[in-house]
């Protein structure tokens, strides 16, 4: 199902507050790390919010996702905090590490030769599993 523009408007209101959120937070203790938002999904109802980070090193993202689940309540809290005027309710966020750019290097080193040609053997890329 296609998304309506309430939930597009919503996903985007999210979207930046939830960047100055987590940047501030990553600034407060996490030198050298970059968290950005790379997508926000909001079901059709408006109660659900899946949230799609992108950290780099991609070293630390399982241990940053974690940590970001963890205090989701308060995340959730300073959300409404700052989108009080503009949402009735908040939705619940749920976070995911978003491995696009892990993909998209695997595919580059192939093909500039560093690895086994994936045309030739398709199997040697990674599969992606749709969320």
């Amino acid at each position: 199902m296609e998304e309506s523009n309430r939930q597009r408007k919503i996903a985007t209101v999210l979207q930046k507050d939830i960047v100055d959120v987590l940047q501030k937070a990553a600034q407060d203790g996490m030198r050298g790390v970059i968290i950005s938002v790379s997508k926000v999904l909001v079901t059709s109802d408006l109660g659900i919010a899946k949230v799609y980070l992108s950290i780099f090193p991609s070293e630390k993202r399982d241990e940053i996702i974690k940590g970001v689940q963890s205090n989701a309540p308060l995340i959730r809290h300073e959300m409404s905090q700052r989108t009080k005027n503009q949402l009735r309710r908040m939705p619940e966020l749920l976070f995911y590490g978003d491995d696009t750019l892990d993909y998209l290097e695997e595919i580059d080193k192939s093909l500039e030769g560093k690895d086994e040609n994936p045309i030739k053997n398709p199997e040697i890329l990674p599969k992606r599993q749709k969320r």
